[in-house]
């Protein structure tokens, strides 16, 4: 019988190997769209690794907003935009060094910070989760709707109030551009769009072909 602890561990590996090689496929891939499905295979890997560690709900809402929205929506905007990949790819040797650079300071970045989590969740003891026997899901649903209610609805007013500033920025008045007025379009009179004239039916007079006069001779 195979050991549980040893089988999550495999799962784990065989969920990083793939999320890595995911990641290094979308950027490396030549063809667009193929590097977005790259980044979804990256993101369903990740959520499976969330659920290893017992974060369903981040899971879940990784697998619907961004697999299931997110990426959609980009492989949609990937497939219908006619994108020059030459001139994407112009002066990339030459940011080679400075985009590695970066990239190995972001990864000692991100591997301190690891550490510093995985000693706070030592120093923190039992996963709360766990210890009031409910799931991730359940747990963080209980805690957000009873004692942080207040902080949760003002979250959803300020993204609704950008949502509404976003559209409020980007609603520009061009003299050039035509528009369409709703209410001006219900309160037209549709007799003043078009006149109907009743005319008796007259029959097409021929044209009359003028016969070319006849050269006079010379004497």
């Amino acid at each position: 019988m195979i050991n549980l602890q040893v089988f999550e561990l495999v799962c784990f590996y065989a969920f990083a190997v793939i999320t890595v090689g995911a990641a290094l496929a979308v950027i490396t891939l030549r063809n667009t769209v193929h590097a977005v499905l790259a980044l979804v295979l990256t993101f369903f890997s990740t959520a499976c690794i969330w659920m290893l560690a017992e974060a369903e709900f981040l899971a879940i809402a990784l697998i619907v907003v961004y697999v299931g929205a997110v990426m959609v929506l980009f492989l949609f905007v990937v497939m219908m935009l006619d994108i020059d990949q030459e001139k994407l790819r112009e002066g990339f040797v030459k940011f080679l060094p400075v985009g590695l650079i970066v990239a190995v300071v972001m990864l000692v970045e991100m591997l301190a910070l690891i550490g510093v989590r995985a000693m706070h969740a030592q120093a923190m003891g039992v996963n709360p989760a766990t210890a009031a026997g409910q799931s991730n899901t359940a747990w963080l649903g209980t805690a957000l709707y009873t004692n942080y209610l207040l902080p949760f609805e003002i979250a959803a007013l300020i993204l609704t109030v950008g949502v509404v500033v976003a559209v409020a920025l980007t609603l520009r008045q061009r003299h050039s551009a035509k528009y369409q007025m709703a209410s001006e379009q219900v309160s037209v009179n549709p007799r003043d769009r078009i006149r109907i004239v009743k005319m008796d039916a007259v029959r097409p007079v021929e044209p009359v072909v003028a016969a070319a006069p006849e050269q006079e001779s010379k004497p």
